[in-house]
């Protein structure tokens, strides 16, 4: 049985439904450099790797948060474990739009993988300049804002739990650019519908869901919060609940396609996600313990479609809905 795993984002086709979660895997370097080799060895076959464009394999890569000047990142510890999961605090350390287009672009249009820009910003302002820049570069295919960052022009309110301030960003980006526009949403909101249908009148292509939740930390020998900055996030596999609750309620919601993302690991937390309504899926905390997860992942798909059944993935989109 031939099984078809490509997906339809609107107009903008994937091969397979997976990406990768921004923040988990820069611009891609590192693991097409330990892909290639896999690729090389032979150690796992199965995987069917290309050794020249290792990336290739993805639906799409999306890259590390990318803001217009440089950002340095929080200080103090950064990252630390929790039970099935872990909470980070890197506050989006990036070298900025210019180096990202010099360093990493002419890298990426040579990948064989369609490339989604994480774009991030203080303002309003931030974000347009930010696409703007990108729209130079024919090797990006489509943005995501990531509307959880502070907003200065806001009296540090961020963007993603204010239904106004994500419509007028959402509205703004999409003026500056025709490629496809996501959003990803925090789930740290009351009602995160609200927010859904707010960007998706402001002309939002699709929805990323969800950020890391807020969470904290606390050194119990030096009783004191772990981070500097206290609150941090909460990703890998003690959020695919409440993840999988935002794509079942947006779902029903908005009529834009979902890319799902929360404590993916195996293949059955793809299909949960699919079943919930999510057209596409991103992989992020589990690619920090076993690096080769999204390729494994790809090819244990095929062979659960297989199984049961299946030869189209459209055939399990928001079949398990809310009552």
């Amino acid at each position: 049985m031939t099984v078809d795993l490509s997906v339809q984002l609107g107009d903008w086709s994937w091969r397979n439904p997976f990406t990768v979660a921004s923040g988990t895997f820069a611009a891609g370097r590192p693991y097409a450099d330990l892909w290639s080799q896999t690729a090389t060895t032979g150690s796992a076959d199965s995987l069917a790797l290309s050794q020249a464009a290792p990336l290739s394999c993805l639906g799409a890569l999306t890259t590390k948060g990318v803001s217009r000047q440089p950002w340095l990142g929080n200080t103090g510890l950064r990252m630390t474990e929790t039970a099935s999961g872990m909470l980070n605090s890197i506050g989006l350390q990036n070298p900025g739009v210019e180096a990202f287009c010099r360093d990493d672009l002419p890298w990426l249009a040579r990948q064989q993988v369609p490339v989604i820009v994480n774009v991030s910003g203080h303002s309003e302002a931030d974000y347009v300049a930010v696409i703007e820049r990108l729209e130079q570069e024919p090797a990006v295919s489509a943005y995501e804002l990531n509307i959880s960052c502070p907003n200065v022009d806001c009296g540090g309110m961020s963007f993603g739990v204010d239904p106004v301030a994500a419509g007028r960003i959402t509205a703004l980006s999409r003026a500056a650019t025709d490629r496809p526009l996501i959003v990803k949403l925090t789930p740290n909101v009351t009602d995160i519908t609200v927010i859904a249908r707010a960007v998706e009148a402001a002309g939002a292509d699709a929805l990323s869901l969800i950020n890391t939740v807020a969470g904290l930390a606390i050194d119990r020998r030096r009783r004191q919060l772990v981070f500097e900055r206290g609150v941090a996030g909460l990703s890998g596999p003690a959020i695919k609940p409440i993840a999988l609750y935002a794509v079942a309620r947006c779902h029903q919601a908005v009529n834009l396609p979902l890319i799902g993302m929360g404590g993916i690991s195996q293949v059955e937390d793809v299909v949960d996600f699919i079943l919930a309504g999510a057209t596409a899926v991103a992989v992020g905390t589990a690619t920090f313990t076993d690096p080769l997860t999204v390729p494994r992942l790809i090819r244990d798909l095929g062979q659960w479609c297989q199984d049961q059944g299946v030869t189209s993935l459209s055939e399990l989109v928001g079949v398990a809905q809310l009552p």
